[in-house]
């Protein structure tokens, strides 16, 4: 097999693309024939040591694929080879040939195609365990996107509008906007034009937001949770600006609001079923043409490097494939 692989915690001058033997399914595990590898902002930390998870080198970044299953593990029972199959790994898929738990693969239903279930597993589904599970996010109430044009971003965007919520989408510049109010944002904020705090109370009419997912961190963090409603629910992604925020307690007294973690790969992790039944809610969903995710940039492996390498420089809008 070909595989992008990264040899120590260093960064991008630790990769690169080397010929592998296949693996052998353990028991409980099939090999997946990857056609498409999902690129991630963590896959630009995991290469770094910066990642929740610190993989011990060598192996290969990708968290999320798509292809065929082509080997079975003698306990797998309810899969057969030739079929077409999905699943977040963590890390490890940016590779022709994976091993995967069959505890977390998930059957691609026709009328998807593989590129498009490849890029769905991981930003969908942290903003389906984040707006649902952890944000309670119900219908008419104002969700706030931070960093809406990224890919976690442009995925909570358009789960929110299909969720029933009015979407303020927040980004950086006017065509990371764009992007996201052709997503079905309702309402644009940039950021670096407008004070996030009072730019959201106007647009709320005073009332502040209900729901804030924040995958950025850093300066905005504060300023967004001072424009949240009276039990509002602010959702903690993660940390793209590269700042964990210190956020004053006090503001949650006064605004009798949560902070929510959001850490959807332990949650894949301890509830395999939940996550499972929500994997196949967006199956569906894609299927039946409620949402789309077509990436933005579809890549050979051996331009893998120069696509972290864009991610990493918050360059990418929307999603980037490896095709195998």
């Amino acid at each position: 097999m070909r595989a992008l692989i990264c040899h120590a915690l260093t960064g991008l001058d630790a990769l690169s693309v080397e010929t592998l033997p296949d693996p052998v399914p353990a028991a409980d595990e099939v090999v997946v024939a990857v056609s498409h590898c999902g690129l991630n902002f963590f896959d630009t930390l995991i290469i770094r040591g910066q990642y929740q998870f610190k993989p011990e080198p060598p192996f290969s970044p990708g968290g999320e694929l798509a292809g065929t299953i082509v080997a079975l593990g003698t306990n797998v029972t309810g899969f057969a080879v030739g079929e077409r199959v999905a699943a977040y790994v963590t890390y490890g898929a940016c590779r022709s040939h994976v091993a995967v738990p069959a505890n977390r693969i998930v059957r691609i239903p026709d009328g998807v195609s593989d590129a498009d279930a490849a890029g769905l597993l991981v930003t969908y589904g942290t903003s389906l365990h984040a707006l649902k599970d952890r944000g309670a996010l119900k219908p008419d109430e104002t969700l706030v996107v931070l960093g809406a044009a990224g890919g976690a971003g442009l995925a909570a965007v358009k789960l929110g509008k299909l969720l029933g919520a009015r979407v303020i989408a927040c980004a950086s510049s006017a065509d990371k906007l764009a992007l996201a109010q052709a997503s079905g944002a309702d309402a644009l904020l940039d950021y670096t034009q407008d004070n996030l705090r009072d730019g959201l109370k106007r647009l709320t009419d005073g009332h502040g937001a209900d729901v804030i997912y924040d995958p950025v961190g850093g300066d905005l963090a504060e300023l967004a949770l001072r424009a949240i409603a009276w039990k509002g629910r602010f959702l903690v992604i993660g940390f793209a600006s590269g700042t964990i925020p210190k956020i004053p307690l006090n503001l949650t007294l006064l605004k009798g609001c949560d902070i929510r973690g959001v850490f959807w790969g332990a949650f894949a992790e301890k509830e395999p079923e939940a996550n499972a039944a929500n994997n196949a809610q967006l199956l569906r969903w894609t299927a039946e043409g409620k949402i789309r995710d077509e990436a933005d940039e579809i890549v050979p492996l051996e331009q893998a490097h120069d696509a972290i390498a864009r991610i990493a420089a918050r360059q990418a809008k929307g999603k980037i494939l490896v095709r195998m």
